[in-house]
């Protein structure tokens, strides 16, 4: 149960919108509608209609239910392990794979093929949906990311992303040229106000977010980039560079798609990290898949 007193600011705003807009609950106005129809949110201690108004000053009851806990079952999906020991993975995950099950992929991600590599010999800490993940990369981007094994090598790993320790490194394909050909990307995320599927660059409930830049190729209406993640927001990349005007090749959500061509071309090269039990610094690098090489033939046979 979560309870809150609404600011008198928001006087005359409807509460399903003031509550769907707070990150701290990550729910879209349609889930929050129907927890007031379900009785699930309340003021000062009463059931209220969908359409409520917030006068300012009351008091909010917030029960989110429990998730459904899904049987995920390990399927013998071959995966590429770029290193393995007793603590971790590092795994180079293929485009059009997802990373753990949700609504629509309850089979067929990394974690299922994980559980059949792993056995039982995977973290804990974020439950039976995303047994050792402990950071993702989106279904459509290819690459290098961690699994932790124990849940003592999670508590470690997640506290080199918490201080933004971790060496991340990215290339991609975006559309037009930089206007410079190194730079930063200084500019805070945040859920988008009205699109709760997508982020956005905004002031309102956001976190700082940090993406260097170097041009590596220019093309006459694409470049090829190197970027560095300072720190590690969702969908951070695509964001950022759509917010400058140069989206992701392929990006369809904060881009345009492109004719016979699925998912953005995106590649998380290199990631590197201090083991979280040996204390050794280890770093790895994974070659450009098949579908990142093939656009770049294109682009440099075009000039």
């Amino acid at each position: 149960m979560n309870e809150f007193v609404i600011p008198i600011e928001n006087k005359g705003d409807r509460l399903d919108k003031f509550i769907s807009s707070n990150d701290d609950f990550d729910l879209t106005r349609t889930a929050v509608q129907n927890l007031i129809t379900e009785g699930m949110i309340t003021v000062n201690g009463k059931k209220i209609a969908k359409n409520y108004v917030i006068s300012g000053g009351e008091t909010v009851s917030v029960e989110i239910p429990e998730p459904v806990v899904l049987d995920v079952l390990p399927e013998n999906i071959p995966i590429d392990i770029v290193f393995e020991d007793d603590h971790l993975l590092v795994v180079n995950k293929p485009k059009g794979m997802v990373v753990h099950p949700a609504s629509g992929n309850y089979n067929g991600t990394l974690v299922n093929a994980l559980m059949y590599h792993c056995k039982d010999r995977l973290s804990s800490i974020n439950g039976v949906i995303r047994p050792g993940i402990v950071h993702r990369i989106d279904k459509n981007t290819s690459g290098l990311l961690i699994v932790a094994k124990t849940d003592a090598a999670h508590l470690g790993l997640a506290e080199q992303i918490k201080e933004h320790s971790f060496t991340r490194e990215y290339e991609t394909i975006i559309v037009g040229r930089m206007k410079e050909y190194k730079g930063t990307i200084d500019a805070p995320i945040g859920r988008h106000h009205i699109d709760r599927k997508k982020m956005c660059v905004t002031d309102r409930n956001s976190k700082n977010a940090v993406t260097h830049y170097e041009v590596l190729e220019e093309f006459r209406e694409h470049s090829y980039l190197k970027l560095r993640l300072e720190t590690g927001r969702t969908h951070q990349i695509r964001v950022h560079l759509s917010y400058v005007g140069h989206a992701v090749l392929g990006d369809d959500v904060y881009g345009k798609p492109v004719k016979d061509y699925e998912g953005q071309c995106l590649h998380a090269r290199k990631i590197g990290f201090v083991h979280p039990v040996t204390n050794e610094y280890l770093e790895f690098s994974s070659d450009l898949p098949d579908y990142f090489e093939e656009q770049l033939r294109k682009l440099r046979m075009r000039g």
